[in-house]
């Protein structure tokens, strides 16, 4: 999914963010409180990890700002700050998880799959249409019995769809979730996407998935023969 992390100290910033990106996320980042402000109203994430301590605007301030626009996107707090004053204060704004450096990077990421499957309204990892199965943990790919390789983006295009299953997607919003402020590629990237998409998981003799809906943009549905 696409997240935003707020991070002040540069080297944990970059480590993070490696992470993500590693796992399939799409990643913006900033140091600063005010720049994250910025970042949230020009996009919308699935996740945002906020450390407390920033200059600009702290943790808190960014959260609220959140809060009053009435998004409900998650939000994970990293702080350095272990007392339980601190986590209640942060729960209390708003908050929905809440880290304490120094942290473990599987942990981050275990935290980061279970507030997005919350976001979603999902309770395990796997995802399916028909008798296609993603799995968000192990990144496998299956369809009847047959393991499918996809890359980093087709797998996190393929989660979006899946996330949003019966839902019809513009090309905008798809662009806007899988693909950060950096992308500088072409703007038919959606269409190319799904494209290799297709040829991998709507192989010749079996149900398709992915649809077409001209004019608007895509949808994954297994109701339709």
């Amino acid at each position: 999914m696409r997240v935003l992390v707020a991070e002040d100290e540069q080297d944990l910033n970059n480590i993070v963010s490696a992470k993500l990106a590693e796992s399939g996320h799409s990643v913006d980042s900033c140091l600063d409180g005010k720049e994250a402000m910025l970042y949230l109203s020009a996009a919308e994430y699935d996740v945002v990890i906020l450390d407390i301590m920033m200059p600009g605007a702290d943790g808190f301030k960014v959260l609220e700002k959140i809060r009053k626009e009435g998004r409900k996107t998650p939000v994970l707090f990293l702080t350095a700050r272990d007392s339980i004053q601190d986590r209640v204060r942060g729960l209390d704004a708003g908050a929905n998880d809440y880290l304490v450096k120094p942290f473990s990077l599987e942990e981050l990421m275990a935290r980061v799959r279970v507030l997005t499957r919350s976001s979603h309204g999902s309770a395990h990892n796997v995802l399916s249409a028909g008798d296609l199965t993603l799995d968000i943990g192990t990144r496998e790919v299956m369809r009847r019995g047959r393991r499918i390789e996809l890359s980093a983006k087709e797998f996190q295009l393929l989660e979006y769809l899946l996330h949003n299953k019966g839902i019809v997607l513009s090309r905008e919003k798809i662009e806007n979730h899988i693909w950060n402020f950096d992308y500088e590629g072409g703007t038919n990237v959606v269409d190319v996407y799904i494209s290799y998409l297709r040829k991998k998981i709507d192989v010749p003799g079996v149900q398709k998935l992915i649809r077409t809906v001209r004019g608007v943009g895509y949808v994954i549905r297994d109701d339709l023969p």
